[in-house]
């Protein structure tokens, strides 16, 4: 039962708020002369506000989803830039509608347009560090790091061939994928034939990823792992497994999975170093005791939209970026793909290029 009136609070809330951008968009479309049929008005943007439900109603309907996954962008910032337009009318001497809505307007076409090219043209971001060589033979080592690339119809085959382009580039020795690879279902995957693009990675040591709690989402892991083997990246579930007599590598199952093996049972009893994968940066604490040497995650997105990062570091001890964790070198990416819009306001998409330096 608190669910059920949690929920119904939840939708309630929604819809107040929607009513709300509705009721913003109306004010300046009636000063401007253009408000016509308000009954359909209301029901285009209600139908557009739940279309989250109506595209997963079936797949037919999938165009739906893609209009919810830009409707976000529009939810979020449209709240805002109607709240900062009614204090401009309301505490300031300028009240012409027709020019502070067209302002409104245009700020949000001007962030779309902005966000989408933060998300679409990703960068590489360069990381050295310095590790005890313990009884590792390897004097150096070329990490490519990324996650949250949630392939799919938005962040698609093109996106994804960049992500190959540049790690190509960097010459590697591993790839860690670190969950979130695919957006809940691997069909689209399966369907734009990305396996394709990511045989094409070369390292020296191989391609590895991890599952996400998007993973989880879509409950297709078999189907996913499958498709991962036929992309030649190996998952690792909850496995700890020891490279080339050179270091050792762990992936951790997300935290989703409340049966996931606690991370003590794959400590090696090997001395060599320690690489760790865990989708989310939850708990730091805990590897660092365990001797960990590097520990890499994702999932928090940086927020992907301003202001929600002020939130996500709130929330993880280190929500992005790379920390020296006692002798624990921590890295949390903000992922290389998006979830929801294809935008990036605040962040942007990325691959990490780490440099280990043994000694």
């Amino acid at each position: 039962m608190p669910k059920v009136i949690g929920g119904i609070l939840l939708i309630s809330i929604y819809n107040v708020l929607t009513f709300y951008i509705g009721w913003g968009l109306k004010q300046w479309l009636v000063a401007m002369g253009w408000f016509r049929l308000p009954v359909l008005f209301w029901v285009v943007l209600y139908i557009i506000a739940f279309s989250i439900i109506i595209g997963r109603l079936h797949e037919s309907l999938q165009f739906f989803s893609i209009i919810s996954n830009y409707w976000m962008f529009v939810f979020e910032y449209g709240l805002l830039l109607c709240l900062a337009a009614q204090l401009i009318i309301w505490l300031t001497p300028f009240k012409n509608v027709q020019i502070i809505g067209s302002i409104a307007i245009a700020v949000l076409f001007v962030l779309g347009v902005i966000g989408s090219y933060l998300a679409y043209s990703p960068v590489v971001r360069h990381l050295e560090i310095a590790m005890d060589k313990k009884d590792s033979e390897l004097t150096s080592l070329r990490v490519v790091a990324a996650s949250d690339f949630h392939l799919g119809v938005l962040s698609h085959k093109r996106h994804l061939q960049r992500f190959v382009d540049l790690t190509n580039e960097a010459n590697p020795d591993i790839v860690l994928l670190a969950g979130d690879i695919v957006d809940d279902d691997p069909k689209w995957f399966v369907h734009e034939g990305m396996a394709d693009v990511i045989k094409q990675l070369t390292s020296t040591y191989g391609t590895y990823g991890i599952l996400g709690n998007h993973e989880y989402y879509g409950k297709k892991i078999p189907d996913f792992i499958k498709e991962m083997e036929n992309a030649n990246v190996k998952i690792l579930l909850d496995e700890t497994i020891r490279i080339a007599d050179a270091f050792i590598l762990t992936g951790q199952e997300d935290k989703t999975n409340t049966d996931r093996k606690p991370l003590d049972d794959l400590k090696p009893s090997a001395n060599l170093p320690w690489l760790v994968m865990n989708h989310t940066p939850d708990d730091l604490v805990t590897p660092s005791k365990q001797g960990v040497d590097f520990h890499v995650s994702g999932h928090t997105h940086k927020g992907q939209l301003w202001p929600n990062q002020y939130i996500t570091a709130r929330v993880f001890e280190l929500d992005y970026g790379y920390m020296l964790k006692e002798q624990m070198h921590t890295l949390v990416s903000s992922g290389y793909g998006f979830w929801g819009p294809p935008m990036r306001i605040g962040s942007r998409s990325e691959l990490w290029v780490v440099d280990i330096k043994f000694q």
